[in-house]
């Protein structure tokens, strides 16, 4: 069974963050919709290791969940199934088209900032010109305004992920599936970029699943939090977060909110 919580905020705190951008409710499926899935890898010589079990949630258009579980929980796995990278042994999986960004900014070292960013466009069948025209108009919104010929290794680690979120945002998908975007990043650079990705969302509306070890960076960043339990990986608990952006990190209430997601990560 699966707990549910509503995080307790204070009487003055406003509507859920989908409201305030105006987003208005999806009346057909959700974006995201997993029932009972399962998944398992085959392996030589031993049983197979259950890698999700029975995963049953959806997610509102609109809607930022952040999935939160140790390590080896299957998150991972969880986001490549919804992104049609792997199928599920058991279950149902249907979702909007969906954009991966991995752990890693994976930019190509030979292409510049406006190539790197336009790539999903080039593959798309756009010509190179019309790739970095609308490159440079996104990456102007996202505070990368002079370096658009620079090589990924002339930037610093933030600003290659800011690069590699311009291209999953001009892929045009209406889902983003993001894997741990900061967690090679150091503390500084990671909330910095918590703020600046909640801003970024915030101009650029997508339905959001963001995979993170970072119980801080979820309450920063979503509308719900869903708990995995160790391998298998199995749904334990749900947090909704109805708190207004952008959100203190010293909040009493979101500090309380902490540490009950700390306590059924236990």
């Amino acid at each position: 069974m699966v707990a549910h919580y509503d995080a307790p905020m204070p009487t003055h705190l406003e509507a859920h963050h989908s409201r305030a951008l105006g987003l208005a409710p999806d009346a057909g499926r959700p974006a995201v919709v997993l029932r009972g899935v399962t998944r398992r890898f085959s392996r030589p010589r031993a049983a197979p290791l259950t890698a999700l079990d029975e995963i049953t949630f959806t997610v509102g258009h609109g809607e930022i969940v952040a999935i939160v579980g140790p390590s080896g929980a299957g998150k991972t796995t969880l986001l490549e199934l919804v992104c049609r990278l792997q199928e599920p042994d058991h279950g149902e999986v249907t979702a909007d088209a969906a954009a991966l960004m991995p752990q890693r900014d994976l930019l190509l070292p030979w292409l510049d900032t406006l190539d790197n960013a336009g790539l999903a466009l080039r593959i798309a069948g756009r010509s190179r010109p019309a790739a970095r025209r609308e490159a440079a108009a996104l990456l102007e919104v996202l505070g990368l305004a002079g370096f658009e010929q620079v090589r990924p290794d002339q930037l610093s680690g933030g600003m290659r992920q800011r690069v590699a979120f311009a291209r999953t945002l001009l892929s045009g998908r209406p889902l983003l599936c993001l894997d741990e975007p900061f967690g090679a990043l150091d503390a500084i650079t990671r909330m910095e970029l918590q703020s600046w990705l909640a801003r970024a969302l915030a101009r650029e509306p997508r339905t959001v699943l963001l995979v993170t070890h970072d119980v801080e960076e979820a309450i920063v960043l979503a509308d719900r939090l869903l708990i995995l339990s160790p391998r298998p990986g199995r749904l334990v608990a749900e947090f909704r977060i109805d708190a207004p952006r952008p959100r203190s990190r010293t909040d009493p209430a979101l500090v309380a909110l902490r540490a009950r997601v700390l306590e059924a990560l236990r």
